[in-house]
């Protein structure tokens, strides 16, 4: 078994396509339902498939953000990737090291929805020993 992908609930489809797009993500599929429901799958640069799928319903009423904590993405390089998400018009946190000097480097950015992204630059080795078991 493995995870294929999750999915966000969005307001404004358009909006948030506008985002993500802005973040790296491409679109590489849809689906129209009935009425005004869509859902449009979306994959990083690295990602051998679909890893994001954006569900609008606006017949289900608002969006509400609750129970999910967030969205974290491996950036490579923090320092470049926040400057070209600025560049693109979006509003990244600061850097922080939330693990100390020796521990990840990371910046928050939050969606047009309000859904928390957190983008992540690893110490060198770091994250392949977390995905084989060997740290955290």
């Amino acid at each position: 078994m493995k995870t294929i992908l999750f999915a966000y609930r969005v307001s404004d489809l358009e909006r948030s396509l506008t985002f993500y797009r802005a973040l790296g993500y491409t679109q590489i599929g849809d689906v129209v339902g009935g009425g005004d429901s869509s859902l449009v799958w979306l994959k990083l640069p690295d990602e051998r498939s679909v890893s994001l799928e954006l569900v609008h319903r606006p017949a289900d009423g608002p969006v509400v953000i609750g129970g999910f904590e967030h969205l974290a993405i491996d950036v490579g390089t923090l320092g470049p990737t926040l400057d070209r998400l600025k560049a693109a018009g979006l509003t990244p946190g600061e850097p922080e090291f939330p693990a100390g000097p020796d521990g990840p480097k990371t910046a928050w950015l939050l969606d047009p929805d309000g859904y928390r992204i957190e983008l992540v630059e690893w110490p060198p080795g770091h994250l392949e020993k977390v995905l084989n078991g060997d740290g955290s």
